[in-house]
């Protein structure tokens, strides 16, 4: 009924953990048929409720968790380049340093960037293009330390 693992694993703790707790309230009789009712009913309030559907998206979850296979060096040096992404979009005259920011640095989406701004779709993302032209000659012309740096 859940289509989740990880959910259909909790509401059998809850069905028995219920069970336990209202087995006083037991008659006796039909135990198969009163612990199927019970996970029934919980497997119901489950898909009725709120938090099911505000629960973020897999992808969303495992993005923000660091990676735990990264070595520290390799950590470093990715902090450092977003540290040197960030001072590249910042160095851009406006309004092309605060789109570069939320897309090359923050890593939004131009359709979330356009609803946060408050502006045309179409017009972030000619920012966006025009942006990244503008990073991509900063970075051939030596503005920063590293000159192959990320492809943005």
């Amino acid at each position: 009924m859940t289509n989740n693992l990880f959910d259909a694993q909790d509401l059998t703790q809850d069905t028995f953990l219920s069970a336990y707790q209202r087995l006083p309230d037991f008659d006796g009789e039909h135990e198969r048929a009163w612990i199927c009712r019970i996970a029934v009913n919980k497997c119901l309030d489950h898909q009725k409720s709120a938090a099911r559907r505000i629960q973020p998206a897999e992808e969303e979850t495992f993005s923000a968790l660091p990676d735990q296979n990264a070595d520290p060096e390799t950590a470093c040096l990715l902090e450092e380049s977003r540290k040197e992404v960030l001072a590249l979009c910042r160095q851009l005259p406006p309004p092309y340093n605060e789109i570069a920011e939320a897309h090359f640095y923050e890593e939004r989406s131009i359709k979330e960037i356009a609803e946060e701004k408050g502006r045309n779709l179409r017009t972030v993302q000619t920012q966006v293009y025009r942006a990244k032209g503008l990073l991509k000659k900063r970075l051939k012309g030596g503005h920063m330390a590293w000159k192959n740096g990320p492809d943005i």
